[in-house]
């Protein structure tokens, strides 16, 4: 048993106690010492001194968990290498640099290309199809009898866990590719399927064939982010000034006008937030898709590719450069979210 293992093994119940203990009292502690040393000054000075002293340990967390592994992942990038050794006692190797050998392999590696081409159609059909559905929840449900109740429904699977709303959707996509003695297939578990088989078609193995399974993957994610994008959504039309909708209805507008010339341009900002905020998230999603296959059926993404390289096949340079990749794609959608929040303002 490696020692990790074997060290996990042994905590006890009363060891994880004592650890959260001394966590909470460690963190008391300081919040202490930081109000006591904000006390000790007045005036302008005292200000400052308040400032650095509740400020200056936000910055340096965010230095040591964020900015410091980020450097050492673009350090990463440009050498090979593992990140550690199974056996242990074995030395170390250290990683060589490579320079740029790694971005090259995203190009020639097999299996990567189709990675990027499951990842486009996640970020191009994900946030569109999840956001577009959230809207047209939020406009159907407003004002409506049991808004509450089906607003609750909807947004239920953003309680789940991505995990769990795999192994939910699992269960509907099940197949069974077995016949029966007269060549008939024999009888579906998965709703999915169940449905096909009733109308007289072929069961489908849906999580199995390969572009197949990356949309069915798709419509968990959607699934999952409808909820939230209608809840975002709803809020914003239900916001809209009720003078703004009686001055439209008096000068005759109604249905798809009033919603192309009101409420659309009423609720850009919010439609944004939403598309945005969809986006980067799938752009991260990387628990459907190990729950699912872990990427291994030709349904990887980039998030799952990243894990893969990194710890399973040791290939953390491969894994930092794609990891490069991800940033470099999640910063222009942060950059318009920022210019049109400051042009809504």
């Amino acid at each position: 048993m490696s020692p990790s293992l074997f060290i996990a093994a042994t905590e006890t119940t009363g060891d994880k106690f004592l650890t959260l203990f001394i966590g909470v009292a460690v963190f008391a502690a300081v919040f202490l010492g930081i109000l006591i040393l904000a006390s000790l000054f007045k005036g302008r000075t005292g200000e400052r001194v308040q400032a650095l002293a509740f400020v200056g340990p936000t910055i340096l967390f965010i230095a040591l968990a964020l900015v410091y592994p980020a450097i050492l992942t673009v350090r990463r990038a440009f050498y090979s290498g593992k990140f550690f050794d199974l056996n242990f006692g074995t030395p170390r190797t250290r990683g060589k640099f490579v320079g740029t050998e790694n971005f090259e392999k995203l190009w020639t590696t097999p299996g990567l290309t189709e990675v990027f081409r499951n990842t486009a159609l996640w970020v191009i059909l994900v946030p569109l199809l999840a956001t577009g559905l959230g809207l047209l929840y939020a406009i159907l449900i407003d004002r409506a009898k049991g808004e509450a109740l089906s607003k609750a429904l909807i947004f239920l699977p953003m309680a789940i866990s991505m995990v769990g709303a795999t192994l939910i959707w699992k269960f509907v996509y099940n197949w069974n590719g077995a016949l029966e003695a007269d060549g008939s297939p024999v009888e579906q578990v998965g709703l999915v399927n169940a449905i096909v088989t009733k109308l007289g078609m072929d069961p489908i193995n849906f999580l199995g064939e390969a572009p197949l399974n990356t949309f069915a993957l798709i419509v968990i994610m959607i699934w999952i982010q409808a909820g939230f994008a209608m809840t975002v959504l709803s809020a914003a039309i239900k916001a809209i000034p009720d003078e703004i909708l009686e001055a439209a209805r008096m000068d005759g507008v109604g249905g798809l006008k009033m919603f192309r010339f009101i409420t659309l341009p009423s609720i850009r900002s919010s439609v944004i937030v939403v598309l945005t905020t969809i986006g980067i998230g799938t752009l991260k999603a990387f628990d459907i898709v190990q729950a699912s296959s872990g990427g291994k059926l030709r349904d990887s993404v980039l998030a799952n590719e990243f894990y893969t390289r990194s710890f399973v096949t040791q290939e953390p340079g491969l894994g930092a450069a794609i990891a490069i990749v991800i940033f470099v794609l999640v910063m222009p959608i942060i950059i318009f979210n920022i210019i049109q929040m400051r042009k809504d303002a």
